[in-house]
């Protein structure tokens, strides 16, 4: 959780700051040869970026599933 209110803007100004590429949340993520491939949602659908590295991103909550503990765990 980021400390900035959520507003969403520490992933942003640190991509910035650093004049590296941003990838914003990014509901998917899969290395390549010295780039990543980001896919995230925007109001017309999903939208695929590819990013030459180092770069910034930022997650999404449909990035990971969550596992939720069973029963016989618990106890």
């Amino acid at each position: 959780q980021a400390i900035d209110d959520d507003c969403n803007q520490t992933g942003q100004i640190l991509a910035a700051i650093l004049d590296w590429p941003q990838g914003t949340f990014a509901s998917r993520v899969e290395l390549e040869a010295g780039a990543v491939r980001v896919q995230r949602e925007v109001d017309g659908g999903l939208e695929t970026l590819r990013l030459r590295l180092p770069a910034v991103l930022t997650a999404d909550l449909r990035l990971n599933e969550p596992r939720y503990a069973t029963l016989p765990n618990i106890m």
